[in-house]
C-alpha cells in the first residue's frame, strides 16, 4: 500500500531526503519545487517503508488506504501529479527506483574554518531554517533575536489555530532554542549595534504590512488588515481585538490567509474550543454576530490564489456557496478538466445572492464571489457597505466589516536599504546591497510568496552566501569576541 501526502504538507522536503527510492516529487533540485501547492508521492514507485511519514514534521503523510473523510481525495491527488508522465524514462534498472541526481557538494569549508558569531533576527520559518543550517552544518555561534516575547513568528502567530499539524513544525524549530551554541533573546528589538557585535547578521523578519488597495474608504473604521485578525485569533499580544458585531464580513482576497479568516469567523465556536485559538478570541467569537463571510476575488476561479488543500477543506464543511452573478464563473468551473484549479469547485452549490438583504437566518456560511473587485468602502463613521464590480455594473454589498487580505509587503528596517515598490530589502542571493556582512532570508528577501517549506531553500541560499563570503574574507572586521563573550567564552 502506497503512502500519500495530505493537506498539511509544508513542502520543506524533509520527506524527500529520507525516501530510499526517490518517489517524492518535486524535489528541491527540480523546476517545479516551490511552485506546486504540496509534494506528491508516486504510488507506483512507493515501497511502503513509511520513512517519509516518520520524518514529516507536520504529520501530513499516511498510508493511502487509511485515509478517510476529506483526506480520502489525497490518494487520487498524489497519483494525479504523476498521470501522463513517462515514468519508464525516469526509472533505473529496478522498476521501483527513480534515478538519483549525481551528488553535489555546494559548500566546501576549510578544515581550520574559525567559528563565526552570527545574529539571526526573527524566529519564524526563515530564521529557524537559517539557524538549523548554521548549527547543524557549521561550528557557528548564533544569537537569535525576536521582538515578540514568544518565539515562533509565522508558525506561532500566522498559522490558523485549527491547523494543529501545521503548527507542529514549531516543535522541530524549538529544539534548537536550547542548543549550546545558541543564545535566545526574546522581547528585544534589533538595534544598529547588532552588526558590530557579530561577524554577520541575517534578517528574517517577514512581511508584516498589508498591501494597500488604493480605493476610497480604505481607512474607514471597520476596515482591517488581515494580519490584525490573524494575530488576534492567535493571541498576538499587541493586536486590538476586532469588533464582530456585524452579521456580514467582506474579505478582500482569496489566498490561504483569506480562507483561514473566513473559516475561523464562520466556524462553530465549540469546534475551535480544542484548538490553540487564543481564549479571549474564542470568547469574542462566541458572543459575536458574524454569520456570513464574503470572499471577493478580482479574477475567476481558474486563477484563484488559494491552494487546493485549503479550498477542499473549506468545501468539505458544507457551508461554502458560489455567487452565480457572472456566467463566466459557471462556465469556467463546468468546463474545467480534472486537476485544473476551477475544477476544484465542481459540486459547490451556486446561488444568486441578494446583497441588499441580510445573511440567511440560522446558518453560518462562506460566499465566494469571483470577477468582482472592490471599488470603494462606503460609510460615514465606519464601513457599512462595499462597492464591488460585476458584469452588470457596480453592486453594493451591505457589510459592517471589511478585512483586507490582498497580500503583504515588508517594511523598512533602520539603517538598511529598502525597495519601496517591491516591499523587500534589496539583495543578491541574500546579500544585502551595499552592506557587507548583512543578509536577508524569507519574505523580506524575496517577497511574500511560498509557504513554510519555501523558506528552507531560501535560507540555505542565504547561509551559503554568508559562508562563501566568510571563506573569501569578505566579511567586515568586527569587534571580535564581543558575541562570543555572550556565550561565556572569549
Amino acid at each position: 500500500m502506497a503512502f500519500a501526502i495530505t493537506q498539511t504538507c509544508c513542502a520543506d522536503a524533509t520527506c524527500v531526503s529520507v525516501c530510499p527510492v526517490n518517489c517524492i516529487h518535486p524535489t528541491p533540485d527540480e523546476p517545479d519545487f516551490g511552485r506546486t501547492d504540496m509534494l506528491y508521492i508516486d504510488p507506483d514507485a512507493c515501497i511502503d517503508c513509511g520513512a517519509c511519514a516518520d520524518a514529516c514534521p507536520v504529520d501530513a503523510i499516511f498510508p493511502a488506504g487509511d485515509l478517510t473523510g476529506p483526506l480520502r481525495a489525497y490518494e487520487e491527488i498524489n497519483a494525479e501529479y504523476y498521470a501522463g508522465r513517462d515514468v519508464l524514462a525516469e526509472v533505473s534498472a529496478a522498476p521501483n527506483f527513480h534515478r538519483w541526481a549525481p551528488p553535489s557538494f555546494a559548500r566546501v569549508l576549510p578544515s581550520d574554518f574559525a567559528p563565526l558569531d552570527v545574529a539571526v533576527v526573527g524566529t519564524g520559518p526563515a530564521g529557524m531554517y537559517a539557524v538549523e543550517d548554521l548549527l547543524l552544518h557549521t561550528n557557528a555561534r548564533v544569537t537569535l533575536v525576536d521582538r515578540l516575547p514568544v518565539a515562533g513568528g509565522l508558525i506561532r502567530y500566522g498559522v490558523a489555530p485549527d491547523h494543529p499539524s501545521t503548527k507542529k513544525i514549531g516543535e522541530t524549530f524549538a529544539r534548537f532554542h536550547d542548543h549550546p551554541r545558541l543564545r535566545l533573546r526574546l522581547g528585544v528589538t534589533a538595534d544598529g549595534e547588532l552588526a558590530g557585535r557579530h561577524d554577520a547578521v541575517i534578517y528574517a523578519v517577514g512581511a508584516t504590512e498589508a498591501r494597500r488597495l488604493g480605493i476610497p474608504g480604505e481607512d474607514l473604521p471597520g476596515s482591517l488588515p488581515a494580519a490584525a485578525v490573524v494575530g488576534w485569533y492567535n493571541g498576538r499580544p499587541e493586536v486590538t481585538p476586532p469588533d464582530l458585531s456585524a452579521e456580514r464580513v467582506v474579505v478582500v482576497g482569496t489566498g490561504n490567509v483569506a480562507l483561514d479568516i473566513a473559516r475561523i469567523l464562520t466556524a462553530a465556536p465549540e469546534a475551535l474550543a480544542g484548538t490553540s485559538i487564543a481564549p479571549a478570541a474564542l470568547a469574542r467569537l462566541r458572543s459575536g454576530k458574524v454569520r456570513e463571510v464574503v470572499l471577493l476575488a478580482r479574477r475567476g476561479p481558474e486563477t484563484a490564489a488559494y491552494t487546493r488543500s485549503e479550498i477542499l477543506a473549506l468545501a468539505a464543511r458544507g457551508d461554502l456557496v458560489l455567487d452565480a452573478h457572472d456566467p463566466r464563473v459557471s462556465a469556467a468551473i463546468d468546463g474545467a478538466a480534472p486537476g485544473q484549479k476551477a475544477a476544484w469547485l465542481q459540486g459547490v452549490p451556486r446561488e444568486r445572492v441578494d446583497w441588499s438583504a441580510p445573511p440567511p437566518d440560522g446558518v453560518r456560511r462562506v460566499v465566494l464571489r469571483f470577477h468582482s473587485a472592490p471599488t470603494a468602502f462606503r460609510g460615514d463613521a465606519e464601513v457599512r457597505a462595499v462597492a464591488a464590480s460585476g458584469p452588470a455594473g457596480e453592486v453594493e454589498i451591505a457589510a459592517g466589516r471589511v478585512i483586507r487580505a490582498a497580500g503583504f509587503r515588508g517594511v523598512p528596517l533602520p539603517g538598511l536599504p529598502f525597495d519601496e515598490e517591491a516591499g523587500v530589502i534589496p539583495n543578491v542571493s541574500g546579500r544585502v546591497t551595499g552592506r557587507p556582512g548583512v543578509y536577508v532570508a524569507g519574505w523580506i528577501k524575496r517577497g511574500p510568496s511560498g509557504g513554510i517549506g519555501a523558506n528552507k531553500t531560501c535560507a540555505r541560499e542565504t547561509v551559503g552566501a554568508l559562508l562563501e563570503d566568510a571563506v573569501a574574507g569578505r566579511l567586515p572586521a568586527r569587534r571580535r569576541g564581543a558575541a562570543a563573550r555572550l556565550f561565556g567564552r572569549a
